[in-house]
């Protein structure tokens, strides 16, 4: 694991920070992690009440992603967190296979990148997914396993939002980005699948789990038209919610769905008034 994202890191028991051993993180008080054959270390200290997306989901969803339909997303959030870094971790709250985390990387040469996800067959590959980021297991609803003021950037990319821990984790100046699905987000599938439909007041659910915390910098829409094929349609059914509650998606022929999402930046309440990057 790199060695900035290691000094971040803290037991999930006592908030020693960590140091290696063969095959284990441990803290000074003795408290040890297992560190998995695929490079992530379990930090859930045995109190994640769910295991998150199941292998097949994460599979879709790399399928999908690795396909490059998303891209116009990673691309976003990197530009965002470039004009917005000014140093510490790059920390991705339920980073899934690491590929969103792993753009942002690539656009800030010098930063050190944290996954965490309570999935294990999504840390196994977000394990690998840049040389600079480490990955963890734990449940992003509870306390992180990082040092306070530790990350430059957190991301929230179509995951959990745990505010008062977002804020806790953020240095001094940092920024929250926030990914969301829009209303019309896959409306085409939506209608023909009945899929699962996005809250319409998904927005205002949005900033009412960070109010407190966190204030609007700026929000970006994205959007983009994708024609998919059968097979890449239930990839992507198969990679979201809709796979815990839909039945297998055939369709007769290529398909084009409507990929739209607001990009959100944040920043802590009481530097509300300092300017941020981003949108």
């Amino acid at each position: 694991m790199d060695a900035q994202v290691l000094a971040e890191l803290r037991c999930p028991v006592c908030g020693e920070p960590l140091d290696t051993a063969p095959g284990v993180l441990r803290c000074p008080r003795g408290h040890s992690f297992d560190i998995a054959r695929q490079g992530y270390v379990n930090l859930s200290a045995g109190r994640s009440p769910h295991a998150g997306d199941t292998a097949q989901m994460v599979a879709a969803r790399a399928e999908f992603l690795d396909a490059g339909h998303y891209d116009f997303i990673s691309a976003a959030v990197a530009r965002a967190a470039r004009v917005a870094y000014q140093g510490g971790l790059v920390l991705d709250a339920g980073a899934g296979t690491g590929r969103h985390l792993a753009a942002v990387l690539d656009a800030l040469p010098a930063a050190p990148g944290l996954a965490l996800d309570v999935s294990k067959p999504a840390l196994r590959r977000a394990a690998r997914a840049h040389p600079r980021a480490g990955a963890a297991l734990c449940d992003t609803w509870g306390r992180l396993p990082v040092a306070d003021g530790s990350a430059g950037v957190v991301l929230d990319v179509f995951a959990p939002r745990n505010g008062p821990e977002f804020r806790r984790v953020l240095r001094p100046g940092g920024v929250l980005l926030v990914v969301t699905p829009a209303a019309d987000h896959l409306r085409e599938l939506v209608e023909r699948l009945s899929l699962l439909r996005v809250d319409p007041d998904k927005a205002e659910r949005v900033a009412a789990s960070l109010d407190g915390h966190f204030a609007p910098a700026g929000e970006t829409a994205l959007s983009r038209t994708l024609t998919l094929s059968p097979r890449e349609a239930r990839t992507l059914v198969g990679m979201g919610p809709s796979a815990w509650h839909s039945t297998p998606v055939t369709l007769p022929g290529p398909v084009t769905v409507t990929a739209s999402v607001r990009l959100g930046v944040y920043v802590e309440r009481s530097t509300s008034s300092q300017p941020a990057g981003g949108s």
